[in-house]
């Protein structure tokens, strides 16, 4: 299985990259990234791209793949409407439409968020734009397309979170998190977990569309 990353710098990414390059029915992984992020691997490819809004210059380099595992986001915090979704919502429909006439068996899972709004109606910004964004997804023609949202991921194997905003309360409250995900498995999951389960879904499918915590643990 040939497949293609975004947000390989992110802490999902590097879990779901992790797990990639340690499946043995994983042959290539092809990362889509701004800068080299440095990291060497038989299996790893690095594309560096500066224009995440438009592929058209790359597109030849991006055909020949099963999966698709988009891991690429930021927070909302002190962001507009408007800055949010051209982030969350344009890149990934830039990504998304180009890789889909490229390959027209490929499988899409995007990593949206717990709480995200199906309806896109809601009062909560970034859960409207998630909403948004996965239900353009759904629309188009990939073979299959899985939104993943988790709750509360628990990095391991040394994996952090680039993210200030999260890097704190992750050293917060690092060691009661395995614990959280024994008495919450409902809503805790691992950057290993996830990165397995998405494997699992591009390589077998998955039951539904949409997954939330308990439905990535049980993958």
């Amino acid at each position: 299985m040939r497949v293609i990353l975004f947000g390989a710098s992110g802490m999902v990414g590097q879990g779901v990259l992790r797990e990639c390059l340690l499946d043995p029915e994983v042959t290539a992984v092809v990362s889509i990234v701004r800068s080299t992020t440095g990291q060497q691997h038989a299996k790893l490819c690095e594309i560096i791209h500066k224009d995440f809004f438009d592929f058209s210059t790359i597109e030849s380099e991006l055909s020949g793949f099963n999966a698709c595992f988009f891991c690429l986001g930021v927070s909302s915090a002190g962001m507009s409407e408007e800055n949010y979704r051209r982030i969350t919502y344009d890149i990934t429909l830039a990504a998304a439409q180009t890789l889909v006439k490229m390959n027209p068996n490929l499988t899409m899972v995007f990593i949206s968020g717990a709480g995200t709004d199906s309806s896109e109606r809601g009062r909560a910004m970034w859960a409207r734009v998630k909403g948004q964004t996965e239900n353009a997804l759904l629309r188009l023609p990939f073979k299959a397309a899985y939104m993943f949202r988790p709750g509360v991921i628990v990095p391991l194997h040394g994996i952090k979170s680039r993210t200030m905003l999260y890097r704190i309360p992750y050293l917060i409250l690092g060691p009661v998190l395995p614990l959280l995900k024994r008495l919450f498995p409902k809503y805790v999951t691992t950057t290993e977990k996830l990165g397995r389960a998405m494997l699992t879904a591009a390589k077998r499918g998955a039951p539904k569309p949409i997954l939330e915590s308990a439905d990535i643990n049980s993958l």
